[in-house]
Parts: structure tokens; C-alpha cells; sequence
């Protein structure tokens, strides 16, 4: 799934394990994100839109719409 999760972790100076931290899950499972390896689920998407302020289609784009 597209999505600007590395712009904004970079726009706020955080590392990979910065935000992992702040999210609750680990420094490769940002990088799976950021790489589009793996989708995050619901719960996820929901958490990185809380953190950064922003509705979740402004971080992650739905292949499917």
C-alpha cells in the first residue's frame, strides 16, 4: 500500500525505532511499512494517523477506491 509514512517520520526527525517506539511496534515493521512489504492493519493505520495529526487516507493510499 502507497503511503507517505517515511516523509512524515523524516519531516519530524524521528528514526525507524523512534517511531516504532512511539507506535508500539518494531523498527522493521516501520521499515515493512515504508517499503510497502506489508500493509498495516486497521488498528495501525489508525495509531500512525492519531500520532501525526492527519486522517488516515492523507498517510496511506487505498489501492482499491
Amino acid at each position: 500500500m502507497k503511503n507517505r509514512l517515511k516523509l512524515l517520520r523524516v519531516e519530524r526527525g524521528w528514526t525507524q525505532e523512534q517511531l516504532g517506539q512511539a507506535l508500539g511496534v518494531s523498527r522493521q515493521a516501520v521499515n515493512a511499512l515504508e517499503t510497502e512489504k506489508h500493509d498495516p492493519s486497521l488498528d495501525l493505520a489508525y495509531r500512525v494517523a492519531v500520532l501525526f495529526a492527519r486522517p488516515v487516507e492523507d498517510i496511506f493510499e487505498n489501492p482499491h477506491a
